[in-house]
């Protein structure tokens, strides 16, 4: 369920994708796709990763939580979903017994908004239920990467730090290595059962946090099934009889047929991301996941065909006339929502939260309002061929100072933070008291005033479990989601390095930094394909080709950890 969910930009960069979107998908239990290690280490033995031999020694063994059972069982990389009325009288326990012994524990975490005060009655009420004095140092969401860089290079680091993937840069990814705690003696192999919910998140999810060679990072699980969604205006498609396009070449009729600027109609958005997927681009949602096995040669998506089609589509959509002048003049992100209100474009990709955050906000003013998602089609009219997200990229980490009473601490609050939907710990997590935090009508819980104020981007930072859709108040839209995710799964793939938690030299750091704002200047016309090619050849004299062959390096040490 997405209590808060945050409205991220209609043309995302990587970046501000996929930051924006961290409050919807942490209230959804995980769901995005988030950019990780990639930044500067001291010494060689800090870069790499783990292989899969010393991982399975390390990480927790799984077992299934059997508390709540799901009304979709997850399926091809999807998501559980959940489309059933609330029984607030039937909830389920998880936490039969406190874990917690009291004790006091500081967590420093990204906060997006007005974060409450400390002792709010959210912050006592779970502290009560968990058994431990949690405080919180809620941080500038928007500015953590700077934040955390200074209190990770100071001596005081408080007890657990949250660290999303997209801040993983810099220094930082060693400094996770120097400074936070081994786990492993605490949850590797069948330790882990002493925490339940802790043993239900899947397993991929863990090898994510393996950093250093070490289990140090309590995640948070997300679908790999693809997250970036063509989302549409159903209504409008049924009361004016388009069909959803199948092809690259329908997309771009149907779109000619939408588009009327007299009338300030337009038909999408930027198309990028849906191009990239149509014609196969590796994902660029975070670095490893840009390479692969082709031919059995390591390939990096801005090398291939696909990469160079898809911009070329992308830049006919803007030449032809179909995109909203917004995209064009990189004002969209401020206008999405209340422009695709009131219909001025139908169609845009974005991360699957906003499915039913459209939904929330126009249910009032504009009933008819019906936002869906589209199938992804093969650029041909063929199947389409995807590429995983990553499983898990937020991550919450133990001071390496902290004592064993400490760690037990912080384990007793991930237990229940990572409770299953359907329970009372998810409940309190995710909605706080009954009464105070929100009400429920009809098997809908609403929040208040007060529960919007204080429910908010906090506990669910420290573990959350298994990935997970659920929204009370509309079902429909749920079940739409999660089906979709499993029909979208069928056509992912994993590429070589899915799964793993890379950091990369910090000599190559910045190396692709530039393709981004390329990618745009292409698709809106002011440079052209060769612009990219040659970019792509600077690329490969000035460090690609070595850095392909430091990849391989990794590959042919640690084998893949995609099956």
């Amino acid at each position: 369920m997405t209590p808060n969910a945050s409205s991220a930009p209609s043309a995302p960069s990587r970046r501000s994708f996929l930051a924006s979107s961290a409050v919807a998908a942490a209230a959804v239990a995980g769901g995005m796709p988030l950019l990780a290690a990639c930044g500067d280490s001291d010494t060689s033995s800090r870069e790499g990763t783990t292989s899969a031999k010393d991982a399975k020694k390390i990480l927790p063994a799984f077992v299934a939580s059997n508390v709540v059972k799901p009304d979709i069982p997850a399926r091809n990389g999807s998501a559980i979903g959940f489309t059933s009325k609330l029984d607030l009288a039937g909830l389920k326990t998880s936490v039969p017994k406190k874990l917690g012994k009291g004790g006091k524990v500081t967590i420093m975490s990204p906060f997006w908004g007005s974060p409450p005060k400390g002792d709010n009655d959210y912050y006592t009420a779970m502290n009560e239920l968990i058994g431990v004095d949690v405080q919180w140092q809620n941080q500038d969401g928007n500015t953590y990467e700077q934040k955390l860089g200074a209190v990770l290079a100071s001596s005081d680091v408080p007890d657990v730090v949250v660290v999303p993937g997209w801040n993983m840069n810099g220094k930082i990814p060693s400094a996770i290595i120097s400074k936070f705690a081994d786990l492993s003696p605490y949850l590797s192999g069948d330790r882990v059962k002493e925490y339940p919910n802790l043993a239900a998140i899947p397993t991929d999810a863990w090898r994510r946090s393996i950093f250093g060679g070490k289990l140090r990072g309590l995640p948070m699980p997300a679908p790999w099934a693809p997250s970036m969604v063509p989302l549409y205006r159903r209504d409008i498609f049924e009361k004016e009889g388009y069909e959803v396009p199948t092809s690259c070449d329908e997309f771009m009729a149907l779109a000619k047929d939408i588009t009327n600027a007299r009338a300030k109609r337009w038909a999408c958005l930027d198309m990028k991301w849906t191009a990239f997927q149509a014609f196969g681009v590796l994902s660029g949602s975070e670095k490893p996941l840009g390479w692969n096995l082709v031919d059995g040669k390591l390939v990096n998506r801005v090398e291939t065909e696909e990469y160079l089609e898809a911009l070329e589509w992308s830049r006919k959509l803007f030449e032809a006339g179909v995109v909203h002048p917004d995209s064009k003049m990189g004002k969209n992100a401020p206008d999405a929502g209340p422009k695709f209100a009131k219909g001025e474009f139908l169609i845009y990709p974005n991360n699957i939260s906003q499915w039913w955050g459209r939904t929330a906000e126009q249910a009032a003013a504009n009933p008819e309002f019906r936002i869906w998602g589209m199938d992804i089609w093969g650029h041909d009219g063929g199947d389409p061929t995807l590429w995983a997200d990553q499983p898990a990229g937020i991550f919450a980490f133990v001071n390496k100072k902290a004592s064993e009473s400490v760690i037990r601490e912080v384990l007793a609050v991930a237990n229940t933070t990572a409770a299953p939907y359907g329970t009372k710990e998810y409940m309190m997590t995710n909605y706080g008291v009954e009464g105070t935090h929100y009400t429920v009508k009809d098997g809908v819980p609403t929040k208040t005033d007060q529960g919007n104020l204080e429910v908010s981007n906090a506990y669910v930072m420290v573990a959350s479990p298994a990935p997970t859709i659920a929204h009370p108040d509309f079902p429909e839209v749920a079940k739409g989601q999660v089906e979709w995710q499993q029909r979208m799964g069928a056509f992912t793939n994993k590429s070589a390095f899915y799964g793993m938690q890379i950091t990369e030299p910090s000599r190559w750091t910045n190396l692709s930094n530039d393709f981004e704002q390329l990618e745009d200047d292409i698709v809106r016309g002011r440079k052209k394909i060769s612009d990219m090619q040659q970019a792509v050849s600077d690329w490969k004299n000035k460090g690609g080709d070595k850095l392909r062959d430091w990849y391989q390096q990794i590959l042919d040490e640690n084998g893949s950890a995609a099956n």
